[in-house]
Parts: C-alpha cells; sequence; structure tokens
C-alpha cells in the first residue's frame, strides 16, 4: 500500500512537471516587462567601496579609486553599479549605521568627489546606483541624540518603550518591552539610561530603529532620496525594507520550538517585526515618487531595488499592489532575488537548479514584471567558494542567458574566492557578527576583500604598505591583468556572455528549462523571427563527458547548431559546429549554442497542433494554479531541497545587513 501510494504520487509528480514546462516555456511571464527600458536590459554591479580601489594609499577604497576604474566595468559590457553606503558613519557595520544621510563618509571622500563620480560614469554610460538604508540610522546620529533628550520634532523618530517591571526586583528596575530578538543576537530593546527608556534595533545596539508611523520620519526619508536625484543618481538599493515596520502594541513573537536559546533571531516567528503590509505600502510611495521625478525632470526612469530575505510570496508584492494593472500601485523595479543564493550550492543537482529558477519564474506577476537574479553579495560567500571553482564559468553562464536582469558583485567576473585568512585580521573587519565561534562563522570578511587588479603588491589596489582586510594570496595568479592577457579565462568568458545577452532572444525571448540528467541541465531561449539559443551545463566533473542529445529534448532544434559561448577550458571555441543530437559536454561546462531562428511557419504551426504537446497545453488554463500545486507538493514527492533554506548559507544570509 504505502509503495503504490508512493508510486503514485511520483507519477503526478511527473506530470505536473511537465505541464508547469510547457506553462513556462509558452507563457508571457518569462518574457521581459512591455517596453524596453535601460534597467531591463542591463548588468548591475555591486560595488563594496572599500575594497574595490584606494586612491590615496591609506589602504581603504574610495570614490575616486572607483572614479579611477570604471572602466573597467565599461570593458566588462556593465551598465549600471550600486555601491555600499558611502555616507557619514561611525562605521560600526561599515556603513549601514548611518549618522547622516546627505553627508560622504570622509574616508571615502569629499561631495566633489561623488559628483566627479557621477560625472564620469554618465559620459561612459554607466548609471550610479545608491543604497539607501531607511529602517535605521546610528546612534551618533543627531536625530537620535535629539531624540534621547526628548527635543521636538525629534521626540518619537524612533520606537521607544518604557519595558516591563521586574517582578524579581525590588528597585523598581524594568525588563526589555518583549521578546523581540536582534539579527545580531541578543534582545532587539537597548535601555539608555538619558531617556529612561528602551528603544528599539533590530540590529545592532549601534543602529536604533527609525519610527516609520511618525509621518515626519517618512518625509525625511522622502527629502533623502530627493537629495541624491538631485546630484544625478539613477535609483536606489534599499536595504532591509521588510524591517520597517513592527506590529503597534509590541506583542511578544511566537516561539519557533527549533532554537531553544532565547536571545538567537532563530528563537521566535517574526511575525511581528517583518513583511508587514506598510512595509509594501512604503515602497509604493518611493516609486510613486521616483515616477513623479522622472515625469517631471525628464531623462531615463529612476529605480528601486528592494532587499527583503522573505519567503517568495512575501517577495512578490514588492513588485506591485494587485494584480490588475489599472488599480494596481507600483513597487520595486527589482525585489532582489537570492534564490540562486539561498537555495542552490556545490551539492545541487539539476532538478533543484530547474525546480528553484521556475519557481521565480512562476510566482512572479505574469505581465508588467522583469525577473532578476542575483549570484553574490557582501553577505554571502562568493561564487567559486559556494559553487566551487571549477563551475564559475558555468554558473556565470545560468546567470547571464536567464530572462531578465543579472547582478554581479564585484570580483566575481574574474572569479575571486573567499579569502579565510581575512577573519579576524588586524585590518579591522566585520564586528557585528559576534565573536569567537560565532565570529568564525558568521563573519563577512571573507567575500570583501579588495579587487585584485595585477600580480604587483596589494594587487594594485593600493599603494600603501596595507590593506583594511587582506588581500586573496592567490592573486599573483588570479587577477584581472592576467585574465584579460590570457587568451580564454573567467574575465573573458564573462565578457563574451554579457555581450551575448544584448541579443533580442535573451531580452525578450521565452525560456524553458529541463534537467536532462542529475546533473544536467539544459533549456531552450526562443523568440519568433529571431536566433534560438539552447544552453547546456553539466554540474559533474570527474572528468567524464556527458553526450547529450537536445533533441529529443527540443524537437525543433537544427540539426546543427553553433557554439556561440563556452568556457574558459572549454574544447569548444566559439562558431564551432555540434550536431544537436549528440553534443558532448564536458565536466562542469557551461556552454550556449546557437541554432537557426523559429519562425511562424504554416507547416511548423500544423506540426505542432498535431502533436500531444499542443493537446495538454491547450487544457491549461491557469498555469499559476498548476504551478502552485508543483512547489506545494515538490519538496515531499520529489526530494527537492526547500526552499527555506540549506544549511550554512542560510543561516549566513539571515545575518542580514
Amino acid at each position: 500500500m504505502v509503495y503504490q501510494r508512493r508510486t503514485s504520487s511520483g507519477l503526478a509528480w511527473r506530470w505536473l512537471y511537465f505541464v508547469l514546462l510547457v506553462a513556462i516555456s509558452h507563457g508571457g511571464g518569462t518574457e521581459a516587462a512591455d517596453g524596453d527600458e535601460w534597467w531591463q536590459r542591463t548588468v548591475f554591479y555591486q560595488i563594496y567601496p572599500r575594497s574595490f580601489m584606494d586612491s590615496n594609499g591609506d589602504g581603504v577604497g574610495d570614490l575616486r579609486g572607483i572614479t579611477s576604474r570604471l572602466a573597467h566595468l565599461k570593458d566588462a559590457g556593465i551598465g549600471a553599479t550600486w555601491l555600499s553606503p558611502i555616507f557619514l558613519s561611525p562605521m560600526v557595520d561599515f556603513g549601514y549605521d548611518i549618522a547622516d544621510y546627505t553627508a560622504i563618509q570622509p574616508e571615502y571622500g569629499t561631495m566633489e568627489d561623488f559628483e566627479a563620480l557621477v560625472a564620469e560614469a554618465d559620459r561612459l554610460g554607466i548609471k550610479i546606483i545608491l543604497d539607501f538604508v531607511p529602517n535605521h540610522t546610528s546612534d551618533q546620529c543627531e536625530w537620535f541624540q535629539r531624540s534621547v533628550a526628548r527635543e521636538a520634532p525629534y521626540t518619537d523618530y524612533y520606537v521607544w518603550q518604557d519595558g516591563r517591571a521586574d517582578p524579581s526586583g525590588s528597585n523598581g528596575t524594568r525588563l526589555p518591552p518583549n521578546n523581540w530578538q536582534s539579527v545580531f543576537y541578543g534582545s532587539a530593546w537597548t535601555f539608555h539610561p538619558v531617556r529612561g527608556q528602551y528603544y528599539l534595533h533590530q540590529f545592532t545596539a549601534q543602529q536604533p530603529d527609525l519610527n516609520f508611523r511618525n509621518p515626519a520620519v517618512a518625509e525625511e526619508m522622502r527629502e533623502v532620496l530627493r537629495f541624491w536625484l538631485r546630484k544625478g543618481v539613477a535609483g536606489f538599493r534599499i536595504d532591509a525594507v521588510n524591517h520597517l515596520f513592527e506590529v503597534e502594541g509590541f506583542p511578544d513573537e511566537p516561539e519557533t520550538g527549533t532554537d531553544r536559546d532565547p536571545l538567537s533571531y532563530g528563537f521566535t516567528h517574526h511575525i511581528y517585526t517583518k513583511d508587514l503590509l506598510e512595509d509594501y505600502a512604503m515602497v509604493y510611495e518611493w516609486r510613486e515618487l521616483l515616477d513623479d521625478w522622472t515625469r517631471v525632470h525628464g531623462g531615463d526612469s529612476s529605480i528601486i531595488m528592494t532587499e527583503a530575505y522573505a519567503n517568495i510570496t512575501f517577495t512578490m508584492k514588492y513588485y506591485r499592489s494587485g494584480e490588475e494593472l489599472a488599480h494596481a500601485r507600483e513597487g520595486s523595479h527589482m525585489p532582489f532575488n537570492f534564490l540562486l543564493i539561498t537555495d542552490l550550492n556545490r551539492d545541487s543537482s539539476a532538478q533543484d537548479f530547474v525546480f528553484t529558477i521556475n519557481k521565480w519564474l512562476t510566482y512572479m506577476p505574469r505581465v508588467g514584471a522583469t525577473a532578476n537574479w542575483v549570484l553574490g553579495n557582501h553577505d554571502q560567500p562568493r561564487v567559486g567558494t559556494r559553487y566551487g571553482t571549477e563551475r564559475i564559468d558555468a554558473i556565470h553562464t545560468l546567470l547571464l542567458t536567464l530572462p531578465g536582469i543579472a547582478v554581479t558583485y564585484y570580483g566575481e567576473e574574474i572569479g575571486m574566492e573567499d579569502n579565510p585568512d581575512a577573519i579576524g585580521s588586524s585590518g579591522g573587519g566585520d564586528s557585528v557578527t559576534g565573536g569567537g565561534d560565532a565570529f568564525i562563522v558568521f563573519s563577512r570578511d571573507p567575500e570583501r576583500t579588495p579587487f585584485q587588479w595585477d600580480d604587483t603588491a596589494n594587487a594594485d589596489f593600493t599603494t600603501g604598505p596595507t590593506t583594511w582586510l587582506p588581500v586573496h594570496p592567490n592573486y599573483r595568479q588570479l587577477n584581472l591583468a592576467a585574465e584579460k592577457a590570457a587568451d580564454r579565462s573567467h574575465y573573458k568568458t564573462y565578457q563574451a556572455l554579457v555581450r551575448l545577452r544584448a541579443h533580442e532572444t535573451f531580452r525578450k525571448g521565452s525560456v524553458q528549462l529541463v534537467p536532462y540528467s542529475n546533473s544536467v541541465i539544459v533549456y531552450v531561449r526562443e523568440l519568433q523571427d529571431s536566433d534560438t539559443f539552447v544552453v547546456v551545463i553539466n554540474l559533474a566533473g570527474g572528468g567524464t563527458d556527458r553526450t547529450v542529445d537536445l533533441r529529443s529534448v527540443f524537437p525543433r532544434l537544427s540539426s546543427e547548431l553553433t557554439v556561440a559561448s563556452s568556457g574558459s577550458v572549454s574544447r569548444y571555441r566559439p562558431g564551432d559546429i555540434v550536431q544537436s543530437d549528440r553534443v558532448v559536454v564536458g565536466g562542469y561546462e557551461g556552454l550556449v549554442l546557437r541554432g537557426v531562428p523559429m519562425t511562424s511557419r504554416p507547416q511548423d504551426r500544423d506540426t505542432l497542433a498535431g502533436t500531444n504537446l499542443a493537446v495538454l497545453w491547450r487544457t491549461v488554463k491557469d498555469a499559476a494554479v498548476i504551478a502552485s500545486i508543483i512547489i506545494a507538493l515538490g519538496s515531499s514527492l520529489y526530494g527537492l531541497q526547500p526552499w527555506h533554506g540549506i544549511g550554512k548559507w542560510t543561516a549566513r544570509g539571515s545575518l542580514k545587513k
């Protein structure tokens, strides 16, 4: 009986999975949003300012350093870059604790340096995006200091509470108002003796949360956006956006039952401190402000990129307020998609990859929205560390050929790796993740080390004797200059893929993904009357070639395909011809193959109409419903990884700032 039940479930899963492939292959949700705006067709590049380029020899990257190296972004094909915070800060959390939102941190330079950066970027055709941190300020911010003193109008700029009476105390001492925890461990409340109340901080005690229920605070944040728009920025990446509001009344959050440490962030379900409806409403307000700015001042659209580590249902709400476009409030242009970080790693199978990618495409609004794919950032291990250095080219092939927007973290284009020697270095790295074992496990220093420009001292990051974090010792072999000089390299593969993704099929075409085997992913990108492309990615190595019959999966392919892109150690070169029914794929290979254009010839339509595939397609009335069923069944029936986390990487992802 049990065996029959499992067999039936397996058959149901396979049938539903096939329907999803058809639905996504033909569905409009996998194509670009209406229009062809700059942000829909470019590659975004995150710069961590401390680590990109130092211009004055103090070992810390700065704005002039970034300006001097913008030509590298142009050479790589990057169209926009977002900078981690550059604002005045005590640097407890390296800029995510802001003392003044409209002043430049002195070690990064001056406002004149920033204006010169924007001007040079504009000359090169590169947009500048700033990291906007609205949830909290530094405790050194003038607003907080005046709020502590109860000075109007700052009295209620932050979240203050009296706390609870201590039943065991006899001297009137009080306890924190509730059981809320900080993301960085410990109570989310700190008592301030001057004011005589507790203040809320969902991150460090030096980062007090602003009170967005105070209209004056919301207006302060709007004015910050206007200030930088006047400076010429093209938009904002909004940090920790799902923490903006908390439930009024401050009730205790329910315990998870899986973490018994009451000071750990995993001790409670964060239903009163995260993902509240007001968070989305604030994003919609900011989007309206940016759209109004563009209407009044002209020029290209100003954009919002939102960062929220949340489940996929919550994340999709950032796109807009509802499915009815005529009545919806528009929100984030890019609710960051972290699934390639949180749900996949070097042990993931082809089925895991296809499931995870299709999950985003399925939940995404069917019209008026653009997908995005984030492969790394300043809080996560680098691609080569997370997936294995041997897979770097293959994973970049995936990133740059999926429909929608690609986001690259600095250094990934040359295959930089985490430097474990950066942990606890004398340069003064990550200070917010605690000490001892916790610091070693959760420190974000290894992925923040200086960019490796060449093989000279300190990788040419600085002319000084030291760097704020140590340069990875592999820089003498792994650096940009060496990769540009080489016949084939990670960088040249990345460059070629960026150029290729400008093709209209990659910008506007549909996608159909299939796990060909446990280790081989294949997918087709099609657009009527344009070239057809097939991507083949082999996740396995071991020196064993795989022979893939692409025509058995995609019958409409031509018999011969041309290699459009191959990895740095591939046997293939662009322009090589392969047979579509017997493509030999090497270990850890990532190939992009070009076919003849898909046409609307009558015989093609007649052939398709006569197949079982077309009959099945006609039965699909609502692909979203079917997809929801599949995703609900997927983990239990098919043994796929659940999307709530995969061990260490998810734990690190939760340490979000």
